[in-house]
Formats: structure tokens, sequence, C-alpha cells
């Protein structure tokens, strides 16, 4: 049971921190779903995922209202549509597509995951069909987002995947120029993506979770900042052991509210309870910043020498603070670093503090990768497709989760900037390496081999 203090703590982190349930995430199994005729097959989806969300919204502002606890985004996560839509071709997955972000408007919902495909040891002919679609679903779609994994610790990285995600990433940025390449921030490619992440653009049902589940996505870079510098103002002989002590107490007490609101929601809609996915999300308000922390630790200009130990000191305490917490934390729960959606580390790319090959070191120990990073919009396909291998090479080798979600902003070089508003945010236009050096590598194709270690186990 929670102390008084605890709860008074807590509290303040809603009202003054900027701590808030970033997303309740409603997973809804659409296997069954699937028909030869693919009009019946998107009137039996919209059945489905409306015999639950039709109430979702509703159910998480009683609730917002009730504990008075913002709930920021309501969303869903279906099973891969790859599986679903199967033999329907690309223009049959257009259509499925298009009948999602119809469906979520009706329900009032603000993203879906689950445009995915599983293709870290091959692809199917569906699969190849999906994401040849990705280009005009990306760009004619407001709520559809997608996720690709095209490598994992078993299976080690499928190349041609990746050559083919680099080029797909150019051809959708360009379909989206209007708005900055805006479609490329609606799709992740992953290495050993989790099945129940309830954060966009990366959530989809995998097949091992119930028909209808509810993951909750709490969010607190500001109550953990807070808390680092309420620490160290107090005492200035902590030491580093003493800051990770600190991020653990703090990460406790949001994983528990963030449990108790999953519950409440799961409960009232009739669906399973999953996973509190407790990340530090940022947004590009002042105060609610990954790397604000980090300056709070002692790091002045984000992306010197000190950063990623200091990242990795986060990442390991907010996780382990978690799971002393709750027996039911999942997804990716650790620490984000989205650049355009971080208003520290949008300032340190634009200051040249943070570069490319840095922000790469960085993402050896965070929660994800390198997340909404823009790119000069000449790019070639063929050294995204590197940046991607070389991503995905840090996830099978270390048996994490990894994921890029790149953006090259069409007309756009290093330097200036891209903005793309809400929660996306804005950022300078990181520096790539010239040259395209890895271009007969990337065009070898074939796949990476597992590590050793992971055909031992």
């Amino acid at each position: 049971m929670l102390r008084s203090e605890d709860i008074m703590s807590t509290i303040r982190m809603f009202q003054q921190e900027n701590l808030d349930v970033r997303t309740v995430t409603l997973g809804v199994n659409l296997l069954d779903c699937s028909a030869s005729d693919v009009g019946q097959m998107c009137r039996k989806i919209r059945r489905k995922i409306m015999s639950k969300a039709e109430r979702l919204v509703a159910v998480c502002d009683d609730t917002e209202s009730k504990y008075g606890i913002p709930i920021v985004n309501k969303r869903l996560a279906v099973t891969p549509i790859s599986a679903v839509a199967a033999g329907q071709g690309e223009e049959g997955f257009l259509e499925v597509a298009r009948a999602l972000d119809k469906t979520c408007e009706e329900a009032r919902i603000d993203l879906i995951g689950g445009y995915t495909a599983l293709v870290q040891k091959g692809a199917t002919e569906a699969e190849l069909a999906l994401l040849r679609s990705l280009p005009r679903v990306l760009a004619e779609t407001q709520r559809v987002c997608s996720s690709v994994n095209v490598a994992s610790s078993k299976a080690g990285i499928n190349m041609d995947a990746v050559a083919l995600m680099g080029r797909l990433l150019k051809d959708i940025a360009e379909r989206t120029a209007d708005r900055g390449g805006f479609g490329c921030a609606k799709l992740v490619v992953f290495a050993n993506i989790p099945e129940d992440n309830p954060f966009m653009a990366g959530a989809y049902l995998g097949y091992g979770e119930p028909e209808f589940v509810i993951n909750i996505g709490v969010s607190g870079p500001g109550v953990v900042k807070r808390a680092v510098e309420r620490a160290l103002s107090s005492d200035k002989g902590l030491d580093l052991g003493d800051v990770a002590e600190e991020i653990k107490k703090t990460s406790f007490r949001v994983t528990r509210v963030g449990e108790l609101i999953g519950r409440e929601v799961a409960a009232a809609i009739k669906a399973e309870f999953g996973i509190v996915d407790l990340s530090l999300a940022p947004t590009p308000k002042v105060g609610d910043s990954v790397g604000e922390i980090l300056q709070a630790m002692g790091i002045r200009n984000i992306g010197a020498p000190g950063s990623t130990a200091a990242l990795a000191l986060l990442n390991d305490a907010v996780k382990k603070g978690g799971l002393f917490a709750s027996s039911s934390v999942g997804g990716l729960s650790g620490a984000f670093i989205p650049v355009c959606e971080d208003c520290a580390l949008a300032d340190a790319v634009e200051k040249g503090h943070l570069r490319l090959e840095k922000l790469e070191a960085m993402t050896s120990v965070c929660s994800v990768g390198l997340d909404m990073v823009a790119v000069p919009g000449d790019t070639p396909a063929e050294t995204i497709a590197a940046i991607i291998a070389d991503e995905m090479a840090i996830g099978v080798i270390n048996h994490k989760t990894t994921a890029v979600r790149i953006i090259p902003v069409p007309g756009k070089k290093a330097g200036e900037k891209v903005s793309f508003g809400g929660l996306f945010g804005e950022s300078a236009i990181i520096d790539v390496p010239r040259g395209n050096g890895a271009q007969a590598f990337v065009a070898r194709g074939g796949r990476i081999p597992a590590p050793l270690q992971s055909l031992n186990n």
C-alpha cells in the first residue's frame, strides 16, 4: 500500500511536473476477420474494433475525471495486417488501411498500430504486398501507423528487407513532401519488436496476446528531472548510485499509478489488462525532456563524453523501479530519445553537440533507437538502409529492442529546421556523413546470421 507521503508526491507529479498517462492502447485480435472478399473483411474489422473501441474514449474521459490524471492519447493496436489480409494484394491492403483509418475516426481514436510485417527471416507474398502498399497508405491515411521487424537476435538481420525499407522511406518522404516527409514519422523499423508495446508508431498486437487487452504507457521525464534536481539540491554529496536510487523510487510510484488506471479502464470495457509500459517518452514541451534529465545529472552539453553512461544509468534505474512496482511491466519500459520530440535533444543537434555517430552510440543503452531523426532529403536510399542496418546490429548483438524512425526531409539540408507540429515536434536536420560508401555492402542482400550466443540458447 502506498504511504500518504507517496500519494501526495504522486499528486504533485501530475499537477506540477508534466506526468501523464501518455496512452491507453486497446489491443484487438483481428485474425477472425479474414475473408476472401475485402469488402466483407473491412466490415468485420469495423464491427470487431467498434465492439470495444466505441466506449474507449468515454471510459478514459471518466477515469481521467475520477482520478484527476490526464490521459493524453487513446489508441489501438491490432494483429499484424500482413496476416489478417493475406491474399488480398496491394490494392486490398490499401482498402483495409482506409477502413482502419475511418473506423478510428468514427471511434475518436488518435492512432492505430498494427499495419505490420514480421520479415526478420524472410517475407511472404502477403508481407511484400503490405510493404509495397506503405507509401500510399502512410501518405493517404491520417491515423494508420506501421512497423516492420527486419531483424531479431534469433534470426539475424534480413538485409533484403533492410534495403527495401531504405527505398520505401524515400518514396514515403516524397509522397508527403508537403508535410516535410511526415509519412515517415508513422513508420518504425525494428529489431526484436515487442508484442505488447502501447506506444506509436510501433504498437501491434502479438500472436500470444488476448482477444482484447488494455496496455498502458505512462511517461514522466519532467517528474524524473525534478526528482533528480531536488535530491541533488538537498544533498550536494550524492553520488551517481544515489541518483539512480532516486530515479528508481520515482519510477516505482509512477508505475503503480499507471497500473491503477489500466486496470480501471480494462474492467470498464470488459477487456483484459495487459501491461504498464513505464517509458520516459518526452514531448517538445520544456520541462518534459529526457535530455534535461541528463543535464540535471551533470551532462552540460548532450552528446559530450559521458552522455552514453548517463543515459545507461537512467534507462536501468527506470526499468528497475518499474519492475519492483508491478509484475505487469512490459512493452519497452525505459528511456526514449526521439530527437524531434525532445526539446533538449533537438537543441543539442542544432548546436552541433549531438551528431549522428554519438546518437547511435547512445541508442545502444536506451529503450529504442534512432527515433524521430530528420536527415537531409537527398540522403541516398542505400545510406538510409545502412543506418538502419547499423541499428539492427546493435539490437541483435545486445538482445534488445532497437528501432529506427528516420525522416529524409525533401528539399532540406543539414542544419535547416523541420517542424511536424504537436507531439511530433521539430528539430534541425542532422548531418549524415557524405558519400555512399555502403552501397555495395547493402546491395549484396541476404541475411546477416544471428550471433553465436543466440544460437546456443
